[in-house]
């Protein structure tokens, strides 16, 4: 007879410890700003696409640990705002850090391990703090909102195609969608027209092909979600 009592606790021991090992790789990151995008040559002399952000400078608002907490983070605030504009709460918040109020806020962790010691509240933490020229980094950002697209724009649809044997506006129309009477419905999930854009996305392996100290400017090859001036986390 197979003992299912310790099969079960065997199992739950190993999710509980993959996990534990899935909570502790959590990326090492800062908070940034897409500034634009531009071209730079490499030693072959091929043009390569880059985008312009800014990577800080920010400051630590909160330090998680285990004892109070239950896991191990710490908090960045980046890009000041007024005091008018912030709750009470939060700016008591800040206040506990000594710092001004930021728009902001992004944990992050395995701060002690990559810097080599423990952050402090109210430090400034800056690009060149993390980022070396060469790393391949994980930028997460918002992509661009669209609004209600149909289905050529949203899902790439062809149309009708042809615009001639009695077409009359309907090169860019969804066609059929349902079946006869049976079953008498759409399908879930049907490529409709719908609201476009404004997701979550996160771009993998981008490489810093120049760091700006002096101006907290980071060069990445590619492309990065979003518009200029919105919101990304920089993630290594």
């Amino acid at each position: 007879m197979l003992d299912l009592q310790n099969i079960v606790i065997n199992v739950r021991a190993e999710n509980s410890h993959r996990f534990k090992t899935l909570h502790q790789q959590a990326m090492l990151g800062i908070i940034g700003k897409k500034i634009g995008m531009t071209t730079l040559y490499d030693p072959e002399g091929r043009s390569i696409p880059c985008t312009v952000v800014t990577g800080g400078p920010c400051v630590v608002t909160q330090i998680k640990n285990l004892e109070k907490d239950g896991y191990q983070a710490v908090q960045l605030g980046y890009d000041q705002r007024k005091k008018k504009n912030t709750t009470k709460a939060l700016i008591g918040h800040f206040n506990k850090a000594n710092t001004e109020p930021q728009k902001q806020l992004v944990e992050f962790k395995k701060f002690s391990q990559e810097l080599g010691k423990e952050p402090q509240l109210g430090q400034t933490i800056r690009a060149e703090d993390i980022f070396v020229e060469g790393d391949y980094i994980d930028v997460t950002g918002t992509t661009k909102g669209k609004g209600f697209q149909g289905v050529v724009k949203r899902h790439g649809f062809s149309g009708v195609g042809e615009q001639t044997h009695g077409q009359h506006n309907r090169q860019r129309a969804p066609g059929s969608v349902g079946a006869s009477s049976f079953p008498s419905r759409v399908f879930k999930g049907m490529k409709m027209a719908g609201r476009t854009g404004g997701n979550r996305v996160k771009i993998t392996n981008l490489k810093i092909m120049k760091i700006v100290p002096q101006e907290n400017l980071l060069v990445l090859s590619g492309a990065i979600p979003g518009s200029k001036n919105a919101y990304i986390i920089l993630e290594k």
